[in-house]
């Protein structure tokens, strides 16, 4: 499972904030809702989150195994 919480630590840290990610970077309240819940998100996401937050991608998502994982 991709978990997100690093995400948040970040933002915290940052001078950005939901509504400066939503109006300034336009970035849906959808895509932080998924953030929020663990849910998928695009690379695409991932890419403009560490721009915006000036950091790295393990600042933003870490991997976690699960035992919801899909069978490989």
């Amino acid at each position: 499972m991709i978990d997100y919480s690093p995400f948040w630590e970040t933002l915290e840290k940052s001078t950005e904030n939901w509504y400066t990610l939503t109006s300034k970077h336009h970035l849906s309240n959808s895509t932080l809702h998924r953030l929020k819940h663990n849910k998928d998100v695009s690379t695409e996401t991932l890419n403009d989150l560490c721009r915006i937050l000036h950091c790295d991608i393990k600042d933003v998502a870490r991997y976690v195994p699960s035992e919801e994982d899909q069978p490989l």
